[in-house]
């Protein structure tokens, strides 16, 4: 089976890689220190704290490979070499609900870095594919639960 490539920024990069080294040099410590002091509180298998400690083993270590298998299929996306009056990943839009007549502002990033809350859409969200490539100018039409939404870009940055 083949890797899908992830597109990602620099700095989401450097977010994975950081969370990486954090979890295999910290947490993986942290985590056999709690299962070494559980073991001293004899029998394991009534031992609420041991099995507390072993579940979040488990769940660091399938963080950890989640992660190598995401750095191995990341691309960082180098701005340079994009077009500066189309839409990318690490563009800020400003683009303008033309139903609604309101205006937000989002920036696009790969899917490891979108967090709705700020703003931060996904290449692979419905508002980012529509985006991706587009110009100032272009009217976009995004598929939502409530029905298509069309948006005009303003302006990128």
């Amino acid at each position: 089976m083949s890797e899908r490539e992830l597109l990602i920024s620099p700095e989401g990069l450097k977010k994975l890689e950081d969370e990486l080294e954090y979890l295999k040099t910290v947490k993986r410590r942290e985590v056999a220190e709690r299962i070494k002091t559980a073991r001293e509180f004899g029998d394991i298998s009534e031992n609420s704290e041991y099995e507390d400690a072993k579940n979040e083993q488990a769940f660091v270590e399938g963080r950890i490979q989640s992660l190598e298998k995401m750095l191995r299929q990341a691309r960082v996306v180098n701005e340079a070499e994009m077009d500066p009056g189309r839409v990318h990943i690490g563009s800020r839009v400003r683009v303008r609900d033309l139903e609604e007549d309101l205006e937000e502002e989002y920036t696009v990033v790969g899917a490891t870095e979108a967090d709705p809350g700020k703003n931060r859409i996904s290449t692979e969200s419905p508002m980012g594919q529509a985006l991706l490539g587009r110009k100032v100018g272009d009217t976009v039409e995004v598929k939502a639960p409530v029905g298509t939404i069309r948006f005009e870009i303003l302006a990128i940055q």
